[in-house]
């Protein structure tokens, strides 16, 4: 762990407070270069996927051409809530680095210690009968597909 990076990942998340959206910020970091840094932008964007490790993760996708991010780490002001341990898990991250953590967030008001208490129970129903599993049937023999 590096304090600088995890230094500027708490740097954006004072940005994102100045421009008016929540006290989050994240780096990608990939042999102590910094690959990409973001704030959170659910607010000024509408979008609550805009979490600071999720806009990171995509600045350094675009940047490397790749949606794998093996060998980068990861650094955030905050512990990541369940989506963003997703974002990571998926990106291939190894080894993410955080300030805050989920008890610092619920403090003010973000549902993150719920939801990971919870573990992120979302309502959901299998609807049968539909042409979903033949599509992915086809993808998997394509000769082309990219795995991720």
């Amino acid at each position: 762990m590096n304090k600088k990076f995890l230094d500027l990942a708490i740097r954006e998340s004072e940005k994102s407070v100045r421009v008016g959206s929540s006290p989050f910020g994240a780096v990608v970091v990939r042999d102590g270069v910094v690959i990409a840094r973001a704030h959170n932008t659910v607010v000024p964007k509408h979008d609550p996927t805009a979490h600071a490790e999720v806009n990171a993760i995509r600045a350094a996708c675009k940047k490397l051409g790749t949606s794998d991010l093996s060998g980068c780490d990861l650094y955030s002001s905050c512990e990541p809530c369940p989506m963003c341990a997703a974002a990571i898990t998926w990106a291939n991250i190894s080894h993410v680095y955080y300030a805050a953590d989920r008890s610092d967030a619920d403090k003010i008001g973000f549902r993150d210690k719920r939801m990971f208490d919870s573990k992120c129970r979302v309502r959901m129903r299998h609807i049968e009968n539909t042409d979903a599993p033949d599509i992915m049937e086809r993808w998997h023999k394509l000769k082309t597909r990219k795995k991720y």
